[in-house]
């Protein structure tokens, strides 16, 4: 594996510090990184604005409701005309991913990176989960919410990200098979879970 060329991504539960940790490898190995920033690629590369990716970000199905706006004429593929689909979305947004991943290292958190970027070998898929209390207490805390909010974003949240995941690649979103590595960050914490993930990866580059 080219550790000057790797791609890590990162699956998430709600409040598990996935994002944290997904920062802090991107840094451990120079990487770039994309969360929301994804959004404002896809948007870039379909010449739609961002706010269409926001409002439908790690959902599937079709749009809650029709805009009926065009789509630019983009080469040959009628995949692209007619009125916009989050299909649409999606696929814009694998295009704008596929080429981060061309340009350099990156670290990917979620929007089905590992799936879209399945035939590159340079590919490391890790998912974070952690203990739902713990959870919802950092939940409580990013949103200033009481707990019985915080369980119900959080359930709400992740019924989108499975819904979204499974139905885009046919697997089962946080289970084991789907990734390289499944960690809980309660056992350790948020900071020593990533030097741990740093270690992985470190041993993955030095055995390929």
């Amino acid at each position: 594996m080219n550790k000057n060329h790797i791609i890590i991504n990162i699956g998430r539960q709600i409040g598990s510090g996935g994002h944290i940790i997904a920062r802090q490898l991107a840094s451990d190995f120079n990487c770039k990184f994309y969360d929301k920033e994804l959004l404002q690629l896809a948007a870039r590369e379909s010449g739609f604005n961002k706010k269409f990716f926001e409002q439908n970000d790690e959902q599937c199905g079709f749009f809650r409701s029709i805009f009926h706006i065009h789509a630019p004429h983009v080469g040959d593929n009628s995949f692209y005309a007619d009125s916009i689909s989050q299909e649409s979305l999606f696929k814009w947004q694998s295009d704008a991913i596929k080429k981060a991943a061309e340009e350099g290292p990156c670290v990917f958190v979620g929007r089905c990176a590992d799936y879209v970027l399945r035939d590159l070998k340079n590919t490391i898929n890790i998912f974070i989960t952690a203990d739902l209390e713990e959870r919802i207490q950092l939940v409580c805390q990013r949103s200033g919410c009481d707990t019985d909010t915080a369980r119900k974003l959080i359930a709400h949240g992740e019924s989108k990200r499975a819904s979204y995941y499974n139905f885009y690649t046919g697997k089962k979103w946080g289970h084991s098979e789907s990734y390289d590595l499944c960690v809980n960050s309660s056992r350790l914490g948020i900071d020593a879970t990533a030097n741990l993930l740093r270690d992985f990866i470190e041993s993955l580059c030095q055995s390929s």
